[in-house]
């Protein structure tokens, strides 16, 4: 426990379990795609030890809730590829070099939205002690929405602040996804994607379903997911079947799965929430036997957009990576902050130095032509 002397509040680190009953639990995300459910399925699915800060007053009344988890992280994995190689010679000798023990604040799975914004400078206070408590020697704040900036000032002097993989959104003003092509894409990237969906007509045809059912598919499904994430450079939750069919079972009401079929096996998958006019495209799995000659990754894009569009959604949120695609499809950039901190306050001075080169957004020379790459990273 841990009290906060001006504000006179107490916090304490829960096991998630413990709080699942609470109502302040199943209020705290009200408003947001990722709710009470999905965090339970986290942590009951991916592996992850989650935990929440329960912020008190000094009769033991909880205020308010902040998830957050324990991990290990190699805080080089999204640096560029030049000190990747430096790394990973140096751990020939020190094979623990720069692979840390974390206290993360936010989701596993998802964007780090606070739960707690009236109570951030408790909370700020508290962490040091908890990381000290259970071996962690690094404290972050993971992928923090700019709509929360205001709202971690107070956290500021404690924390350094770094760009994030930023996420990506596309508002959905569009009639059609004819109409889209028309309207947002430069001449050359129609004539690519109308040149991609041609070809198209000399292979058998792709038949798409939406459903918000994925347990007769499940395997197939995953299969094809892991073949997207063993591609990707940047590997943090790795989903499993578990929860794929939890989204089904617990989430129902906002998961939507799009299969895609070819002579009737399953060639790809995309795993989307839908929530208050917004569609969130999550994952993505494809069959990379066909997925190339097939150009896929458009074709998902294509016919996602278009149900979207009519269902009378107003966004399509997409999560970070795949940034040259998208800066030609017209995404706009939706920053992200990590705000991190040492353990041992004697070692600020050597992350500070260091944290401009393991910046996620160095490795991703795209994001500088987005034409909204200036948004101020928070720093």
């Amino acid at each position: 426990m841990n009290a906060h002397p001006a504000l006179a509040l107490r916090v304490r680190l829960l096991p998630q379990c413990e709080v699942r009953e609470w109502p302040l639990w199943r209020g705290a995300f009200s408003g947001l795609v990722k709710d009470h459910r999905y965090h339970e399925l986290v942590a009951d699915t991916l592996g992850f030890d989650c935990r929440v800060l329960v912020v008190e007053d000094t009769t033991g009344t909880a205020l308010a809730l902040q998830p957050c988890f324990f991990v290990e992280q190699d805080l080089v994995a999204t640096a560029p590829s030049i000190i990747r190689r430096v790394v990973q010679a140096l751990r020939r000798a020190w094979p623990r070099l720069l692979r840390l023990r974390m206290l993360m604040i936010g989701c596993a799975a998802g964007e780090g939205d606070l739960t707690a914004t009236a109570h951030v400078a408790a909370i700020a206070d508290a962490l040091p002690r908890f990381a000290r408590e259970h071996r962690a020697s690094l404290i972050v704040w993971k992928d923090v929405p700019i709509r929360h900036r205001a709202a971690m000032e107070c956290a500021r002097p404690q924390f350094l602040w770094i760009a994030s993989m930023p996420a990506t959104v596309l508002p959905l003003d569009f009639s059609s996804f004819d109409n889209y092509l028309a309207r947002q894409l430069s001449h050359a990237t129609r004539k690519s994607l109308r040149r991609k969906f041609r070809a198209l007509a000399a292979t058998p045809p792709l038949e798409m379903t939406a459903t918000p059912r994925i347990s007769e598919f499940v395997d197939e499904a995953h299969a094809l997911y892991l073949q997207v994430f063993h591609r990707s450079a940047l590997q943090f939750e790795r989903l499993t079947p578990a929860f794929l069919l939890g989204l089904e079972q617990r989430l129902g009401d906002r998961a939507r799965f799009f299969l895609w079929r070819q002579s009737g096996r399953l060639v790809a998958v995309s795993i989307c929430l839908v929530h208050d006019g917004v569609l969130h495209d999550e994952y993505l799995g494809l069959d990379y036997r066909v997925a190339l000659d097939l150009h896929l990754y458009f074709v998902t894009f294509r016919d996602v957009l278009s149900w979207a569009i009519q269902q009378g959604l107003h966004a399509y949120a997409s999560t970070p990576l795949n940034y040259e695609p998208k800066l030609h499809l017209g995404f706009q950039l939706a920053p992200l902050d990590l705000c991190v901190a040492p353990t041992a306050t004697w070692t600020r001075p050597l992350l500070r130095l260091a944290l401009p080169f393991l910046e996620p957004t160095r490795a991703e020379p795209a994001l500088r032509r987005f034409p909204d790459k200036d948004e101020p990273s928070g720093r």
